[in-house]
């Protein structure tokens, strides 16, 4: 006879209970274990009502929902011979049941407990950008524009977004011809970009042909990503809470462009499928009164900056790329160090900072390498008294690299809209290979378009904009999130102007805070001919390790 089953409460399980909860459970009597085989809905439920009971999870499963007849738990979860589509009409129907222990055992962080994946394919990088813009909740994983060509057609057509309200204006034929020509020009400068790059990097005997290659073509991408605009089409993965796609669907209904709003209805749909207990807030009438409540605040103060603040001079020359620290604390340090001392002491936070206030600069540097320790690689990030020192730069750079500094999760980033106000980049590569003529021709056009554009269709027009112009964003982030996103992205196989952006906030933080940047200890500030050249050979290497 088999043994009955004891979780960490005592509670036994009989054989038939064990064969029941078997499926659903990685383990019977163990203190931790996992779930499996769940819909998400029936998993976020089951939290939320485990958050008001003295029961054990196991038993909460067992006795409340799949030995309950009215939570359709037999029919949801199905058996191995049922469709899908037989799951999802029982899913449906038990709907209810589920919606009334969300209701009744929990509030809205709940809906943090059932997540979904979900693909949005076709869409463009402006839709992108704003599916990334989320920063807790929901994990991006983006199409690149260093490992993919964009060269292809289909049906005769590049793949870039035919915005609706471009398309029936009076500016169709315009936009047509001058994002056709921008993907021309990219399809006819790849191969000499190629080949100058391995012109001027040759292989060497410690190169694989494969990295060689794989290195080459991707700086050649590298190189030219500029020419691609803002409506090429790209494919986004997600994978978040029902909390956070709650929130996300919610601002991009709010959004002024088209295109967001119709993203956020299919993604609706998609999510209705998925956890939709977890989502329906996002369109009912509280949902709704957000929206307008987003959109509202958003042209009281577009309102107010019109009125406000005086237009740029169309005249004036592009700015520069450039970073600029604006604001950090002078106290920084002193703070840095009491939260360091905090956890050892038997006082309040203002005690320990009148104790570091005495302390020699010697001392405090002490404590700071003790708390820093020996780093080994960037992966070993120092603890949370980091992050009580801000930092707040403003940035100017090319669009391909906001797309890359705008994926960090744990900062404040905003930025202005996409324009070509402030003129563009070309690549030294280009200029060396003799190149740089028809890219920046292509680019030319591509202002020009917008210029006329912009005066009709302000939202659509921002389609337009390249990646080689530059775009003006903020920054807000903490010491240790410094660490992370200079070190980062600084690598050697980092974009270059990216790499630029991150050297150049970590050389501005240790001239005015040298004993909070000492342990920085991993940003690397060399220049290199073919970035990706290093990364390639640990892949050889790996790839080698795994035939052996």
């Amino acid at each position: 006879m088999t043994t009955p089953a004891r979780d960490l409460w005592g509670d036994r399980f009989n054989e038939n209970e064990q064969t029941l909860l078997a499926p659903f459970v990685t383990d019977l009597d163990q203190s931790v274990f996992g779930l499996r085989n769940l819909p998400e809905v029936v998993k976020g439920a089951l939290f939320s009502r485990y958050s008001r009971s003295d029961k054990s999870l196991r038993r909460i499963l067992l006795d409340e929902f799949i030995n309950a007849p009215e939570s359709g738990f037999a029919a949801i979860v199905g058996s191995a011979r049922e469709t899908g589509t037989e799951q999802l009409v029982a899913t449906q129907q038990a709907e209810a049941f589920y919606e009334r222990v969300l209701i009744g055992y929990g509030d809205d962080s709940v809906a943090e407990l059932g997540g979904a994946h979900l693909a949005c394919e076709g869409i463009s990088n402006i839709a992108a950008k704003a599916l990334e813009d989320s920063r807790i909740g929901i994990s991006p994983l983006e199409k690149s524009t260093r490992y993919v060509v964009f060269n292809r057609k289909r049906d005769g057509r590049y793949h870039y977004l035919r915005e609706p309200a471009l398309m029936t204006s009076c500016h169709a034929d315009r936009y047509e011809a001058t994002l056709d020509h921008l993907f021309d020009t990219y399809s006819s400068l790849l191969e000499p970009t190629m080949a100058f790059v391995r012109e001027r990097t040759p292989r060497d005997e410690q190169t694989s042909e494969r990295a060689y290659n794989s290195a080459t073509r991707a700086k050649a991408c590298d190189v030219l990503r500029g020419l691609l605009p803002m409506a090429t089409l790209t494919n986004v993965g997600l994978f978040g809470n029902g909390r956070a796609f709650e929130y996300l669907l919610t601002k991009l209904y709010a959004s002024p462009f088209d295109e967001l709003r119709d993203l956020a209805g299919s993604m609706q749909h998609a999510l209705d499928v998925l956890i939709p207990s977890f989502v329906k807030r996002a369109k009912n009438e509280r949902g709704q009164a957000y929206q307008q409540y987003l959109r509202d605040a958003r042209e009281r103060v577009a309102g107010l900056a019109d009125k406000y603040v005086p237009q740029p001079n169309s005249s004036q020359a592009p700015a520069q790329s450039a970073v600029q620290l604006v604001e950090y604390d002078p106290h920084a340090e002193a703070k840095v160090v009491a939260v360091i001392l905090y956890p050892y002491l038997d006082l309040p936070l203002t005690a320990a900072r009148e104790i570091v206030d005495q302390l020699a600069a010697e001392e405090r540097l002490t404590l700071l390498r003790a708390y820093v320790g020996d780093r080994q690689n960037r992966f070993h990030r120092p603890g949370r008294a980091f992050e009580e020192a801000y930092y707040t730069f403003d940035i100017l750079a090319d669009l391909g690299a906001y797309r890359d500094m705008q994926r960090h999760r744990m900062l404040t980033q905003e930025r202005q809209d996409y324009t070509v106000r402030h003129g563009f980049i070309t690549p030294s590569e280009l200029i060396e290979a003799g190149l740089s003529g028809r890219y920046n021709a292509a680019l030319e056009q591509a202002a020009e378009a917008f210029d006329i554009v912009v005066t009709d269709l302000p939202e659509p027009a921002q389609y337009v904009v390249p990646m080689a112009f530059r775009v003006r964003w903020r920054i807000m982030l903490n010491l240790r999130e410094l660490y992370h996103l200079c070190e980062l992205r600084s690598a050697p196989q980092g974009h270059p102007t990216y790499r630029a952006i991150a050297q150049s906030m970590y050389t501005q933080v240790r001239d005015v805070h040298p004993t909070l940047a000492e342990g920085m200890r991993f940003v690397d500030m060399y220049e290199y001919a073919l970035e990706r050249i290093d990364a390639e050979r640990r892949l050889d290497a790996k790839l080698t390790q795994k035939t052996v």
